[in-house]
């Protein structure tokens, strides 16, 4: 009776044990996969969680641009449509059109010699955007033309830097100029400058800040000289995605451009990002400058 008792015992003890063995594995498997689920989020937001992002920046659909497009600085779209792309690179007053997969473009001269930066649609005119500030602007019904004699220059909006940034927003009737070039009274801020457009006018409609302490520390860097070249407004989320060439990175921000996360753009594709565009099914454009091995091109990211 003793040693049926001490066997049993044996059994129960040897029974628990086996039990807390798998529960402990068990756990270490859910810690493994809770691990492995947040390494497959990408970025890093605002609060300090990690995001996840709607674009596989490693995997994109890549479309060469004809040599007159090897400088490709800003792109856009008219109303969205893919169907089309307008462009421009950063010499000659030339805005450029083309289908992605076009062997060659089309282009309508608008200006002379320049540092041409961006260009935007809104209300069927095309805005193009020179380094120091001005703007350019016409209607897109003369894209046909050889060239525009009449297009609008306009000066002085904004205070003198180095502009590369430019957007229109359909919903709002704003045109949004980035600041690249940091001033000394604003150092350690990127400025933003809205202007409400209609019938070729433009009228000052607030300004917004990107704070580079705050890109920094979401970037996972102690200090950041950020110098952005583009921007584009996601017609899904409303969220602003702003392009920085130089730091190799985006910073997306809400429709007020308080700042919520940041990508990385890794990788050799991304030889000299100087564009960026969302067209009406929300799939993503960033278009880079050619480079000793490379042709000017567009990538394209579909929305997931």
């Amino acid at each position: 009776m003793n040693k049926n008792k001490t066997r049993l015992a044996s059994l129960v003890a040897a029974f628990a044990i086996a039990f807390i063995g798998v529960s402990c594995v068990n756990e270490k498997h859910g810690d493994q996969a809770k691990d492995n689920s947040e390494t497959a989020t990408e970025g890093t937001s605002a609060t300090g969680q990690k995001t996840d992002f709607p674009y596989d920046l490693a995997n994109p659909v890549k479309y060469n641009m004809p040599q007159n497009l090897f400088e490709i600085s800003g792109i856009t779209f008219h109303n969205g449509d893919p169907k089309q792309v307008f462009a421009i690179q950063d010499e000659d007053g030339d805005l450029f059109h083309l289908g992605l997969a076009d062997k060659e473009a089309k282009y309508t001269k608008f200006g002379g010699k320049g540092d041409y930066e961006d260009v935007a649609i809104l209300k069927d005119q095309v805005i193009i955007l020179k380094s120091n500030g001005e703007l350019h602007t016409f209607p897109i019904s003369k894209i046909n033309d050889a060239e525009v004699t009449d297009a609008v220059k306009t000066k002085d909006l904004v205070p003198k830097a180095e502009y590369e940034g430019l957007a229109a927003d359909e919903k709002t009737g704003n045109v949004y100029v980035l600041t690249k070039e940091i001033k000394k009274s604003k150092k350690g801020e990127t400025e933003i400058f809205a202007f409400k457009f209609d019938k070729g006018n433009y009228t000052a409609a607030g300004t917004f800040t990107l704070a580079h302490e705050q890109i920094a520390e979401l970037a996972g860097t102690k200090k950041m000289n950020f110098r952005p070249s583009a921007l584009a407004k996601n017609p899904k989320t409303g969220e602003w995605f702003v392009l920085s060439s130089v730091n190799k990175l985006l910073v997306i921000t809400d429709e007020n451009f308080k700042i919520k996360s940041t990508q990385a753009l890794a990788g050799d594709a991304f030889n000299q990002p100087e564009g960026i565009a969302f067209d009406k099914d929300n799939n993503l454009y960033i278009s880079n400058e050619g480079g000793s091995l490379s042709a000017g091109n567009i990538l394209m990211f579909k929305s997931k």
